[in-house]
């Protein structure tokens, strides 16, 4: 091999390959049309307890149902006030500052169409937008993506960050996806080799490219510097340790986030998710096991959209979860899977600073099945919103394609800002 030899750069290993990567077309069109949005889609598995993260600390039935666990407006757990009535777990500063800056916003009692208690089935219809389990093999959001105006349309508009494309992201619409090699990076030669190898085959050597540029736009986006904490996970407890270790491993799937959609030529859409929210046992409030993920997903927050730079104001971060859980504590001092929950919106495109709830209290005859904080609203109505006003899907889209039978989810006014 020559002295002179260099690894191929993004565009001579798609030039080789006789293939031009799809999303350079879409910046042009976007800024023709001086709009220019992103979205990114958090799926919180596990079954979110919304009542521990947004506490009604203004219903009188709230402390009975916890007890010493409740979070307060004042007091022995005291948590971050929002409107007098919600208060926001002491474990998510970073989401109240964004609270506070008019770029989030806290729906609750809200749910999807599913009314049973399997995790499976609730996060099917959660990422299908369907009333029913099963029912389809494509997602809302990939549905969604068809129905992006002509100028945003074409190549792949979306991208998870995962090693399989979730329910959400997929369908008929061209998407990506990316996950951390386990494997050693592959020197100059051997992506010289496979290139040539592959570029008079039509549909490998599209793959490889779409791989390739994939993978650079992550490590691109991987080699920027960390941001600095701002303090909130300081301490030296047991607590606070797990928290830095599992913040640790969110970091990589929310810095490349941030570098797709950042970039000019970057997809409209991204999707990830967090596990760990089936808090049977030792949930705790303002302390225990809760209190940790919480923080890093505050963390994660933080750091995105400190990654996200100038795209922050035309971007809208979407964090829902496939169930609540019981409105009451069980015996092992956790909660069981239950219904209504909370569902976050923020943003520099948000306009925030306020809790969405027709609220239903918390009296044992206002529950659901005596149990569960009943939902009075359907997220379909948040994610159609987001979708209409954000990304500019057209209403007869949403109503037919996207969430059909979907008629009683009403559009929700003003989540973003015009």
């Amino acid at each position: 091999m020559s002295g002179d030899f260099h690894a191929p750069t993004r565009r001579e290993l798609l030039v080789g390959s006789g293939v031009l990567f799809a999303w350079a077309a879409v910046p042009r069109l976007a800024r023709a049309e001086g709009r220019d949005p992103r979205l990114l889609t958090i799926v919180l598995r596990g079954g979110l307890d919304g009542l521990a993260v947004v506490a009604p600390v203004g219903d009188p039935d709230w402390t009975t149902l916890r007890s010493e666990k409740s979070l307060t407006a004042d007091g022995q757990t005291p948590a971050l006030p929002l409107n007098g009535f919600f208060a926001l777990n002491p474990a998510m500063p970073n989401l109240h500052r964004l609270y506070q800056a008019g770029q989030a916003t806290i729906v609750h009692a809200v749910a999807t169409p599913y009314r049973e208690r399997s995790h499976f089935d609730g996060q099917d219809v959660l990422e299908s937008g369907l009333t029913q389990p099963h029912a389809s093999a494509t997602g809302w959001l990939n549905r969604a993506l068809s129905g992006l105006p002509a100028g945003r349309r074409g190549g792949e508009s979306g991208v998870a960050l995962a090693q399989n494309v979730p329910l959400v992201l997929r369908g008929p619409a061209a998407v990506a996806s990316w996950s951390p090699s386990v494997l050693p990076d592959l020197d100059a030669d051997t992506l010289q080799r496979i290139a040539d190898r592959y570029a008079s085959d039509p549909v490998l050597s599209h793959r490889l490219a779409d791989a390739m540029v994939t993978d650079k736009l992550a490590t691109e986006a991987q080699s920027k510097p960390m941001a600095a904490s701002d303090g909130s996970m300081d301490g030296s407890d047991a607590t606070t340790a797990a928290v830095r270790s599992t913040a640790a491993r969110y970091t990589e799937q929310v810095k490349t986030a941030a570098g797709f959609l950042c970039r000019e030529d970057g997809p409209s859409v991204a999707v990830f998710d967090t596990t760990g929210w089936d808090t049977h046992f030792n949930e705790g409030g303002g302390q225990g096991q809760l209190r940790g993920r919480l923080a890093v997903l505050d963390e994660t927050l933080r750091t995105l959209k400190q990654n996200m730079g100038e795209a922050w104001p035309r971007t809208a971060v979407l964090l829902a979860t496939e169930f609540g859980r019981t409105a009451a504590a069980n015996g092992t001092r956790g909660t069981d899977h239950g219904t209504g929950t909370a569902a976050f919106l923020l943003g520099g495109a948000v306009a925030g600073g306020r809790v969405i709830a027709d609220w239903p209290g918390l009296s044992g005859s206002a529950l659901y099945q005596q149990r569960d904080l009943k939902p009075t609203l359907d997220i379909r109505s948040v994610l159609k919103s987001v979708l209409h006003d954000h990304l500019q899907v057209a209403k007869a889209t949403l109503d037919a394609e996207v969430f059909p039978d979907s008629r009683n989810a009403q559009y929700l006014p003003n989540l973003l800002r015009a």
